[in-house]
This record gives C-alpha cells, sequence and structure tokens, in this order.
C-alpha cells in the first residue's frame, strides 16, 4: 500500500496541516500502518505535485504559513480507483520470527525473555484498541456504515494482538519443556 492512499483517506474526513495528519496518523491509520514524520511530509508533496491535494496556505503570527491539504476530485477519483482494486497479502516482516527459527543459538530462557515481552506488548496493544473501541465504539451495532467499516478494522487489529498473544503462548509452553 502506498501511504499516499493512507493520507488520503484521512483527508477525506477533514482537510488537515502535516502536523495534524501525523497526529490523526498516529491515533487510526497508525494501528496497522506506520509512517515517519518526514515520510508524511515527503508524500504530502508528491500528492501536491500530482495535484491530487489541494492546499491552502494559513498565515501564522512568527511562523512559517501553516500547509492545509484537502482531497480534490482527481485525488478522490485515485483513492476510489485504489479502494476497488483487489488488495495484496502483505509480507510478513517479524524479527521475533527470525530469532525463533534460528532460536539453537542461544539458551531456552533467553528466547522465553524475547517471548514473554512480545506478548506483554501485545496484550498492552490489544489494551489500547479496547480503550478505542469502548470510546468511539460503544455500541457497534447501532453504527452507520461508515463508522462500522472502521469498528471492523480496529476488530482485525484486535484479532491479530489476540493471535500473536495465543502464539506467544504455544511457544512458552513449548520452550518449558526444554527446561
Amino acid at each position: 500500500m502506498s501511504l499516499s492512499y493512507a493520507l488520503l483517506a484521512l483527508l477525506l474526513d477533514c482537510p488537515s496541516s502535516g502536523y495534524e495528519l501525523n497526529k490523526a496518523f498516529e491515533g487510526s491509520i497508525g494501528c496497522f500502518w506506520k509512517a515517519s514524520h518526514q515520510q508524511i511530509y515527503r508524500e504530502l508533496g508528491k500528492l501536491e505535485e500530482l495535484g491530487w491535494v489541494n492546499v491552502q496556505l494559513v498565515p501564522q503570527a512568527g511562523k512559517p504559513d501553516k500547509k492545509i491539504y484537502s482531497v480534490n476530485e482527481l485525488g478522490r477519483s485515485q483513492l476510489t480507483a485504489w479502494t476497488a482494486r483487489p488488495a495484496d497479502i502483505t509480507p510478513i516482516k517479524e524479527e521475533i520470527l527470525i530469532k525463533l527459527f534460528v532460536g539453537t543459538l542461544v539458551e531456552p530462557h533467553v528466547l522465553q525473555s524475547h517471548i514473554q515481552q512480545h506478548r506483554q506488548d501485545y496484550e498492552a496493544l490489544l489494551a489500547a484498541y479496547e480503550t478505542i473501541a469502548a470510546k468511539w465504539f460503544p455500541a457497534p451495532q447501532n453504527l452507520p456504515v461508515e463508522d462500522h467499516l472502521r469498528y471492523l478494522t480496529l476488530r482485525c487489529g484486535m484479532r491479530y494482538a489476540t493471535s500473536w498473544i495465543d502464539w506467544c503462548d504455544e511457544v512458552l509452553a513449548y520452550l518449558a519443556t526444554l527446561n
């Protein structure tokens, strides 16, 4: 997936500055797509060059003008076309899996420590997702379509975290037999 489409998706709801987009990214799409502040600004420049966004300059006292980006018709049509295309499965890139793959190079307790930390991290992520669900989607059965689709995106993240927790438990149970 291109970061461009993720940014266009955020801009559909609300025209924003790069700073505001970075914050919105962290609180929503950032749950399943990572981008640095620099990547976001670089991509906004590309979107502007492509003519997919409009930019409004807002003067600020003692600072450079703030750029507010909004999706224009060309950007909306590009996002629509992209949304209509099938999505590829994203390759897994998990460092912990490589470490487990060559786990015989270290003592089992080293792997146990790594896996326990990984499990704790996913428990924290799951708790964060549950907090978001409780705050923004307290009655999912009553949501309008747009919000329900966003809720389902969050549910995927929750299931992903739960799956990792279950996998960590499986690995830890096996590693306990090696001691």
